[in-house]
């Protein structure tokens, strides 16, 4: 009787402690089920992403000086921090020059749309024409026509609205924007485009992006050129060029100046008109800037028939008259002659001065150079970031070659005037800007990023989806249906499993408690 009753008490502790282990972890595994099925079903419910029905589109037609490109962007109906989420679906090259070349003709001017809007309208599912808004914005060349006859920019435009009127989309008007506003438009696309303003987090959802810098933008266009980049607080804030804009919740102060006349077409206009301002040999040039056995010729107007020349122009001057230049590529020259477009010696202040007296803080930080910068750059066969050396380098060796030997590669119109773009980019962005030979490979010179042309277009887009009013939205949850309905599942079977464990050891402890005391009966009466 002694052993049996010395055996027992240490039984019951050893069965108390191996049923005590289970039942815990079970207990905490029923507990983290149960607040992770409360906290998927409160997230599911709470963080939810609100999309309008669908795709949108806008188009917009950036007519610029030289020619007209038509841009058509979608966009979800998601809207971030009241700018929306948009992107390029598609380009098209209007054939013929800008609409400013249409002054003489403004009828004329919506002929050369034509294939362009077939396509569009082959881009745009047709239920959505109706509601897809369309915008024409005119640039420098308008702003140049309009100063030099606004009756005839009027005329032009008028008819380009009368066109689009018959057109299935929602058509806004077609507006002159200003040199300041193309220069913003410009900014806000390349960042836009570089991630700068918005990225998506682990979870998927647009946040504004940690210690990220703004990009400057540089864009050269046929009439006008634009430098815009981010300048801190300390600027002076009483000058025209210093703006403040609002995107994705975040304000950045901007300096952004538009050059008009500093475009590349109208800066070798005004290269050719000072050649014959300093010939000695009439109407028979040469010209160190285009190549070496090219011969051409231009009638008056072609030079002078632009506002840009108006002060170059001969006191005895007919637009018919024959002016014939032959190319002696001459980079060494070339580069001295084009520094005579630039007045640098008016910057008292080489700090807060760029060219002709116009104020313009420290360049800081990484650039973007697009259009002209980079068609430029790509024909001297650099692309990307690059030291100011090799820019150099393939300068002198591009304007070295003979036309023979550069007319299988490029048409003639800009084979000719590569050696005068590289030089006179040289000029704008080392005397003018302020680049040197340490900032100089901060500059990226760019066409595109990720399909997506970088041009102001976008970023006016950008800016037009704030107009867009809201339509009923629709509610998408974070997690699609089959992945929430299976994650809730395994976390309940989970919570059952546990559960049915728990009422299985308490049953079982129970019954054991049960068999002891009828034991212990027996035991005691014996």
């Amino acid at each position: 009787m002694f052993t049996v009753l010395t055996r027992q008490p240490c039984e019951q502790a050893g069965l108390k402690a191996l049923s005590r282990t289970p039942a815990i972890i079970a207990l905490v595994v029923l507990l983290l089920s149960v607040v992770v099925l409360v906290a998927i079903t409160l997230i599911q419910i709470h963080q939810k992403e609100v999309l309008l029905p669908g795709l949108k589109y806008g188009i917009v037609l950036d007519a610029g000086s030289s020619r007209t490109t038509v841009y058509v962007y979608q966009w979800p109906a998601e809207k971030e921090n009241n700018t929306g989420v948009v992107s390029q679906t598609c380009k098209c090259n209007v054939k013929g020059s800008g609409i400013s070349s249409y002054g003489k003709n403004p009828q004329d001017a919506p002929k050369a749309f034509e294939d362009c809007m077939q396509k569009v309208k082959e881009q745009i599912p047709a239920h959505l024409h109706r509601s897809t808004r369309m915008y024409l914005g005119a640039t420098a060349g308008m702003r140049l026509l309009r100063l030099q006859n606004e009756t005839t920019a009027n005329e032009v435009l008028a008819s380009i609205q009368n066109y689009f009127k018959f057109q299935p989309f929602d058509f806004r008007g077609a507006q002159i924007i200003s040199g300041q506003e193309e220069g913003i438009y410009g900014w806000i696309t390349a960042n836009y485009l570089m991630g700068n303003f918005l990225e998506k987090d682990l979870w998927h959802m647009w946040v504004h992006p940690n210690g990220v810098q703004t990009t400057g933008a540089l864009d050269l266009g046929g009439a006008s050129t634009q430098i815009s980049f981010a300048v801190g607080e300390k600027v002076e804030l009483n000058t025209s060029d210093i703006t403040k804009v609002s995107l994705y919740g975040y304000v950045y102060t901007l300096y952004t100046r538009s050059f008009q006349c500093y475009g590349r077409n109208e800066a070798e206009k005004r290269f050719l008109a000072m050649l014959l301002q300093n010939s000695t040999t009439g109407t028979n040039l040469t010209n160190p800037c285009y190549p070496r056995n090219y011969i051409t010729s231009f009638p008056g107007g072609h030079i002078f028939d632009s506002l840009c020349t108006e002060d170059l122009r001969p006191r005895i001057y007919n637009s018919d008259d024959i002016i014939t230049f032959e190319g002696t590529g001459d980079p060494s020259l070339c580069r001295e002659k084009v520094a005579s477009l630039f007045t640098f010696k008016a910057c008292h202040d080489q700090e807060v001065c760029c060219f002709d007296g116009i104020y313009q803080p420290k360049v800081k930080g990484s650039f973007v150079a697009f259009a002209g910068f980079y068609y430029t750059a790509t024909a001297l066969n650099l692309s990307g970031s690059f030291s100011l050396n090799n820019f150099n380098s393939n300068t002198w060796n591009f304007c070295s070659q003979n036309w023979s030997q550069l007319l299988p590669q490029f048409e003639e119109v800009y084979a000719r005037s590569y050696c005068f773009s590289a030089h006179y980019i040289y000029h704008l962005l080392v005397g003018g800007y302020k680049f040197t030979e340490e900032t100089w490979p901060q500059i990226h010179f760019k066409k595109e990023v990720e399909n997506s042309s970088i041009a102001w277009s976008l970023g006016y887009m950008l800016s037009l989806t704030n107009q867009i009013p809201a339509e009923i939205p629709l509610i998408r949850l974070p997690m699609k249906p089959p992945t929430f309905i299976g994650t809730l599942a395994f976390f309940a079977g989970m919570a059952l499993l546990c559960l049915a464990f728990l009422v299985y050891l308490c049953v079982s402890s129970r019954n054991l408690r049960r068999s002891r005391h009828t034991l212990d009966h027996t035991v005691d009466s014996d």
